[in-house]
C-alpha cells in the first residue's frame, strides 16, 4: 500500500508522505508560506503544530474556512491555493490586529533588523494598521534577571518559547497566562524570571521572533572599561564564538573567523586579546585529573560520588540545582573554562605582567547567556573574596554588534594569533564548542593518564555526530571499559537524570551535559538562526576543522599548560589548584 499522497499547491502537483502537512508539502514543490509561532522539530522527535498566529492560512478545496497550513494534515487529491485575495487579506488583518497591539519603538528595539512580525509587515505591504483601540496591553519590562530581559508588551503569543522552554528544554519556566489583549507568555504568577526555575540557557531567545525576549546587554560596560586610562581591559574568546560570529557579517555558515575575531577585538581596544580554549584545556587537565579520582575509589568500592558529570555549562548546573537537588554532589567541582580563565588572569597573569588585579578589567565573549548569571556567582570568586572573575560576560551577537559600532568590517581584515601566555590552545579544547566535545577532549587526555600509553587516534567517534538527544558509549581505557553518556538539550538531561535516580541502570562513570541542543554552537547568544538546524551542524563542522588543523590536539601537551603547572599551580588537583580552578559544594542558586 502506498504512503504517498497526490496534492496540488498553487497549481503545482506533487507527491509527499502521509501524514505531512500543508506547510510541509508547500516547502517541498518550492512555495513559501509564511509563518511565525511555527517551529520545525520534527528532526529532534517533537511534532509542534501550534497554530496560534494563522498567519499560514490557506485556501483548501472543498472546505468553507480557511486552515492553519502548518497544522492540517494533507488528504489524497488535495488542491490548495497559498495566494489567493481572501487569503492575504485574511494574512493582512492577522498582522494588522497584532500591531495594533504592538509597541511601535522599532528603532530602538533590540530585535530591528532581525524581527520577523517586521519583515513580515514589510513584505506584506502593510503601511497602515486598520484596527485601533485603547485596550493595549502594558507589562512592567522584567530587566531583573542579568541573563535575560522579558518586555511582554511586544508578545505575539506565538508561543515558542513556551515550545522550547516546555518540550525540548523541559525546564517549565515559561506559559500562557491572561485572556483577550492581556494574553501573553509570562512566569508562574508573572514572577521576575530569575525568581523561577529558569536556568537563562536563552533557547527562548533564540526562538522568540520579536523582541519580548532579549538578552541583557552589557556593551555600553565594555566601552565604559575600555575608555577608562587607568584599567587593563583583556577579552577571552569561546570556541562557539568562532564558528558563528562572520554569520553576522554575510559570512556562510560553517566558516570559523578565528583570525579575523582576533584582529577586530585589538581595533576595539582591548590590551590583550586571549582564547577561552586555553581554558578549556585547563579546565581539562582538572576534571580528567578528578575523574581518575573518583574512578579509583569506585572501583575499590569507597564511598565516592558517580557517576562524574561535567560542569562547563551553567545553564546545565543550574537546571541540577532547581531540578535535582539531590544529585547535586555528581557534577565535577571545576569550574567552566570562563572562571578558570578569570581565575588565573587575575593571579597568574595579573601577577607576570606587574597589574594589580583591581585594575584588572576581564571580559568575556560567549556564545551562552547563562554565562552572565555564571559570572555573578558569589561562589565562582577565588578565595571566598567580593571580587569577581569575570567582570564583563556578552554574547556573540553583542560582539558583533560592538564590531560594527565601532565601524570595524570583520571579513575585510588580516588574521592575526591570540596573545599569550593564556593564548595558546590544543584541538581538544576547540571542540568543548559542540556536544560530544568535552567528553573527547577528556578522554584523550583521560587514556593516556589512565594506561600510560600514547594514544594513537585521537578522534573518538562514538561519542560524536549528537546532535540532539543521548548516546551511550563503552569506551576501552586500559584494563578497564569507561562507561559514558552525553545528553545535548535539558530535556535530555532530565532523561539521564532520572535513570540515575532509578539506579543508574547503564551503570555509567562519566556524562557530558550542554543545555543547548547540539552544545555551544546554539547558544543563547548566538547569531539566530530561526530554526535551520543545518546551520547547528555547519557551526559544529567548523569546530572540527580547527580541531583536525591543529598540531598538538591533546589538552596535556599544551606548552602553556605544562607551564602554568610549573610556574604557579603545582599539579591537577593540587590545593593551589583547588584553591583556584574549582567550586565549594554546588548550593542552591542564589537570587541577584
Amino acid at each position: 500500500m502506498s504512503n504517498m499522497i497526490n496534492v496540488t499547491i498553487d497549481g503545482l502537483e506533487t507527491q509527499v508522505e502521509a501524514g505531512s502537512t500543508i506547510l510541509q508539502a508547500a516547502e517541498q514543490v518550492g512555495v513559501h508560506i509564511p509563518t511565525l509561532c511555527y517551529l520545525d522539530l520534527h528532526e529532534i522527535g517533537i511534532e509542534n503544530k501550534p497554530a496560534s498566529c494563522r498567519v499560514c492560512v490557506v485556501e483548501v478545496a472543498g472546505r468553507r474556512n480557511l486552515a492553519p497550513a502548518c497544522a492540517t494534515p494533507v488528504s489524497e487529491g488535495m488542491v490548495v491555493k497559498t495566494n489567493t485575495p481572501k487569503v492575504l487579506e485574511s494574512r493582512k488583518t492577522v498582522l494588522e490586529l497584532m500591531l495594533s497591539d504592538h509597541p511601535k519603538d522599532c528603532l530602538t528595539c533590540a530585535k530591528s533588523g532581525q524581527c520577523e512580525l517586521q519583515a513580515l509587515a514589510e513584505s506584506m505591504g502593510i503601511r497602515k494598521v486598520r484596527v485601533t483601540g485603547t485596550a493595549m496591553s502594558s507589562y512592567e519590562k522584567d530587566e531583573a534577571s542579568p541573563s535575560i530581559v522579558r518586555d511582554q508588551d511586544k508578545c505575539i503569543m506565538c508561543r515558542r518559547c513556551e515550545t522550547v522552554c516546555n518540550q525540548i528544554q523541559s525546564v517549565g519556566a515559561l506559559s500562557a497566562v491572561n485572556r483577550g489583549f492581556n494574553a501573553v507568555v509570562s512566569t508562574a504568577f508573572e514572577l521576575p524570571i530569575n525568581e523561577t526555575v529558569c536556568t537563562f540557557c536563552g533557547q527562548c531567545i533564540q526562538v522568540c521572533p520579536v523582541g519580548a525576549l532579549t538578552e541583557k546587554s552589557n556593551i555600553d560596560q565594555v566601552i565604559e572599561a575600555l575608555g577608562d586610562p587607568d584599567k587593563t581591559v583583556i577579552v577571552n574568546t569561546a570556541p562557539a564564538v568562532r564558528a558563528a560570529l562572520g554569520e553576522e557579517f554575510g559570512v556562510e555558515p560553517g566558516y570559523s573567523v578565528t583570525g579575523e575575531m582576533v584582529a577586530a577585538l585589538r581595533r576595539i581596544g582591548f590590551d590583550y586579546v586571549f582564547d577561552t580554549d586555553f581554558a578549556a584545556d585547563l579546565t581539562i587537565m582538572e576534571e580528567a585529573n578528578e575523574l581518575v579520582e573518583r574512578l579509583n575509589k569506585f572501583l575499590k568500592g569507597e564511598p565516592v560520588a558517580m557517576p562524574m558529570i561535567t560542569s562547563c555549562c551553567p545553564a546545565w548546573i543550574n537546571f541540577i540545582e532547581t531540578q535535582f537537588p539531590e544529585l547535586q554532589d555528581l557534577p565535577s567541582s571545576a569550574k567552566s573554562p570562563m572562571e578558570m580563565f578569570g581565575a588565573m588572569a587575575k593571579s597568574y597573569f595579573a601577577q607576570k605582567k606587574g597589574i594589580d588585579p583591581e585594575d584588572l578589567v576581564v571580559v568575556s565573549v560567549m556564545p551562552c547567556t547563562a554565562k552572565k548569571f555564571e559570572a555573578q556567582r558569589e561562589e565562582m570568586n577565588t578565595n571566598g573574596t567580593s571580587r569577581k572573575d569575570i567582570d564583563i560576560s556578552i554574547t556573540t551577537r553583542e560582539l558583533a554588534e560592538l564590531i560594527k559600532q565601532m565601524n570595524i568590517d570583520l571579513v575585510e581584515l588580516e588574521a592575526e594569533d591570540f596573545d599569550d601566555p593564556l593564548g595558546e590552545s590544543t584541538g581538544a579544547a576547540v571542540i568543548f564548542g559542540k556536544t560530544g566535545g568535552v567528553m573527547e577532549a577528556a578522554l584523550r587526555t583521560g587514556y593516556e593518564v589512565v594506561t600510560g600509553k600514547e594514544l594513537g587516534n585521537v578522534e573518538f567517534e562514538d561519542v560524536r555526530n549528537i546532535n540532539y538527544g543521548m548516546k551511550v558509549a563503552h569506551i576501552p581505557v586500559g584494563d578497564i571499559t569507561l562507561n559514558v553518556a552525553i545528553a545535548s538539550g535539558l530535556g535530555n538531561a532530565r532523561a539521564i537524570m532520572e535513570e540515575i535516580k532509578a539506579g543508574n541502570p547503564n551503570q555509567l562513570h562519566f556524562i557530558e551535559i550542554m543545555a543547548c541542543p547540539g552544545g555551544c554552537v546554539n547558544g543563547g547568544g548566538q547569531p539566530h538562526h530561526f530554526g535551520d538546524l543545518s546551520i547547528i551542524q555547519d557551526r559544529q563542522a567548523a569546530l572540527c576543522e580547527e580541531d583536525e588543523s591543529k598540531t598538538i590536539r591533546k589538552s596535556h601537551e599544551n606548552p602553556s599548560i605544562k607551564k602554568i603547572y610549573e610556574e604557579f599551580l603545582g599539579e591537577p588537583g593540587s590545593h593551589k589548584a583547588h584553591e583556584y580552578l574549582h567550586t565549594p559544594a554546588h548550593v542552591f542558586r542564589k537570587k541577584i
